[in-house]
């Protein structure tokens, strides 16, 4: 025991989405029932939702082939550490809000550089927004080369299992808030938490409300740092991509970024600029100008409005 409270194994430390995850299941399966039988609102689509759960479970297998690699990095980050954090409830709560913070630059990075959206894209490929919606994840999120942001963390002193269990609580956060069926809460929780009516404008496709509300838990980043945008209920959100995708094949939904990448950069003539440009830049960006970036479709349509 010591003044930040009793002490703690940070490798023991349970994994919070392996104990949520049936539970998960459950929600998904009373959601849909109740949506199909009008009682809640929402929208379902059979081959959606199993496309949804299809890519939560290749997620899982993912995570399992390939995340050890980002750890083993912590891992020898923590062991040129500054100091030595203990890991007690006190340390936890101050990682959680260190991390979400973390959290919110890593998932805003994911919607303004390429190779970092081509993992992203696959949680945004639905066309429907429902519980089964938040299982829809990425398979090679590995090798995104995401982790590096939680090296300062664990350079500064605190765990690779502390930070795998706060990462993960936080992930458990942002199930419930992937649903049509909740409205608002009161204005106080609105303004610290990230909510489903604040999350219901991050997956939307309509200009106004691109690249807007990347919190995980607390909302309070994006109105600190300037993305925040409320949903307006004169505006509903048109859920999906840009340009959607078309197909429920787990395959391409996994991987039809990257291979557009590829594509991209194997064009002939362009400069070692202008192939890297389609790593690093935006989505939307092309060398020749054939398509639009969201600042590009957000410029257009508050043009068209005036």
């Amino acid at each position: 025991m010591n003044f930040l409270g009793p002490l703690l194994d940070p490798a023991t430390l349970p994994d919070p989405t392996q104990v949520a995850t049936p539970l998960f299941i459950v929600l998904v399966l009373i959601e849909l029932t109740l949506v199909h039988r009008r009682r809640l609102k929402g929208d379902y689509e059979t081959r959606d939702t199993l496309t949804s759960l299809i890519m939560g479970t290749g997620s899982v297998l993912g995570g399992v082939l390939l995340g050890g690699l980002g750890y083993l990095c912590l891992l020898g980050a923590y062991d040129m550490r500054l100091a030595t954090i203990p890991t007690t409830p006190l340390s936890l709560f101050l990682l959680f809000l260190l991390d979400d913070m973390r959290f919110y630059w890593g998932h805003r990075f994911s919607h303004r550089i390429r190779w970092f959206w081509a993992d992203h894209v696959i949680h945004h490929s639905s066309q429907h927004y429902n519980l089964s919606t938040a299982l829809r994840q990425p398979w090679l999120s590995g090798i995104s080369g995401m982790f590096l942001l939680q090296t300062p963390l664990a350079l500064i002193g605190f765990h690779p299992g502390a930070l795998a269990f706060v990462g993960a609580l936080n992930l458990v956060y942002q199930f419930w808030i992937h649903t049509e069926a909740v409205g608002r809460f009161p204005r106080w929780f609105e303004a610290v938490f990230n909510t489903p009516s604040h999350h219901r404008v991050h997956h939307a496709r309509n200009p106004k409300y691109l690249d807007a509300n990347y919190a995980g838990t607390l909302i309070v980043w994006d109105r600190l740092f300037g993305s925040f945008v409320p949903e307006d209920d004169a505006e509903p959100a048109e859920y999906g991509l840009v340009k959607n995708l078309g197909t429920f094949n787990p395959l391409r939904v996994a991987t039809h970024e990257y291979v557009g990448i590829l594509k991209d950069i194997a064009q002939r003539g362009l400069t070692l600029r202008q192939r890297l440009s389609y790593f690093v830049a935006p989505p939307g960006w092309s060398h020749d100008g054939s398509r639009m970036t969201s600042d590009e479709l957000k410029r257009r349509d508050e043009e068209r409005k005036q």
